[in-house]
């Protein structure tokens, strides 16, 4: 029985696309939404340049609260964007129990997301919108799916590839 489901998002293109699966399986199932999206941590060259720049005392109180406050406007942006998709369908926002925005490594996020809330099930896109469409599976998707221990519904980006593409 699906319980409760996490819905990874890239805030991609597709994402919207992928929202509608992810709906249509929680209103199937009577399941709790949940959603999670990952944040890349800063990058070397992002980190250096900030030293260059600020003060070691304004430096630490942007890692302090600078992040989080990023994060919770990303939330807050995240959910507005489900309110303008969904726009008539505002009943399927309240399948959404809580909107995650975490930073580090996606598929490490996704998967620890997934197991502290203790879902049934994990909705997520093959590709990223920065993906090569060559490749069958993008990188966080493919880590998902090897990784996880509960059962992932896998959102395919078809309308990417040519007719005779096989």
């Amino acid at each position: 029985m699906i319980r409760s489901i996490l819905y990874a998002t890239d805030l991609g293109l597709y994402a919207s696309y992928v929202l509608q699966h992810a709906l249509a399986m929680s209103r199937s199932f009577k399941a709790d939404l949940y959603v999670v999206h990952a944040v890349e941590p800063m990058g070397l060259f992002a980190e250096s340049v900030l030293q260059t720049y600020l003060d070691e005392e304004i430096l630490g109180e942007l890692r302090r609260n600078g992040l989080s406050t990023v994060m919770g406007s990303i939330e807050q942006r995240v959910l507005e964007g489900f309110r303008d998709e969904l726009g008539d369908g505002l009943q399927d926002l309240q399948l959404i129990r809580a909107v995650r925005v975490l930073q580090g490594d996606p598929p490490a996020v996704i998967l620890e997301e997934a197991q502290k809330l203790g879902v049934d099930l994990l909705v997520v896109g093959s590709h990223s919108h920065g993906a090569e469409l060559a490749v069958p599976l993008g990188r966080t998707a493919a880590r998902i799916v090897q990784l996880s221990e509960v059962p992932v519904y896998l959102v395919p980006m078809l309308q990417h590839r040519g007719h005779g593409d096989l």
